[in-house]
C-alpha cells in the first residue's frame, strides 16, 4: 500500500468572495535577492473551495492542497483563523 502524503497548507487573506462556493486567497511572502540581499515582497493568488460561503473579504484563512476541483481550483478552505472587522 502507498503511504499518504502530507497536504500542503498556507495562510493568506481573502481578497474576493464574489463567486459561489469559491474564494480568492492572497499569500504574501518575502524573498531575499540572491545578489543584493535585499528583501522583495512577493504574492500569489489561489482560488480555494468554500462550500458553505463562510468567508468575507479581509478574513485570514488557512487553505490546504487538494485534488483539482475545477479548472483553477486546487485548494480547499481548512479554517478561518481571524474574521475581518
Amino acid at each position: 500500500m502507498g503511504e499518504l502524503k502530507k497536504k500542503k497548507s498556507q495562510f493568506g487573506i481573502v481578497v474576493s468572495n464574489k463567486m459561489d462556493k469559491t474564494i480568492v486567497v492572497q499569500i504574501k511572502n518575502l524573498v531575499r535577492h540572491k545578489l543584493y540581499g535585499k528583501y522583495i515582497k512577493r504574492h500569489l493568488k489561489y482560488m480555494a473551495a468554500d462550500p458553505d460561503n463562510l468567508c468575507n473579504i479581509g478574513d485570514k484563512v488557512m487553505i490546504e492542497e487538494c485534488r483539482p476541483l475545477s479548472k483553477n481550483k486546487r485548494w480547499r478552505l481548512r479554517e478561518i483563523t481571524e474574521k475581518a472587522v
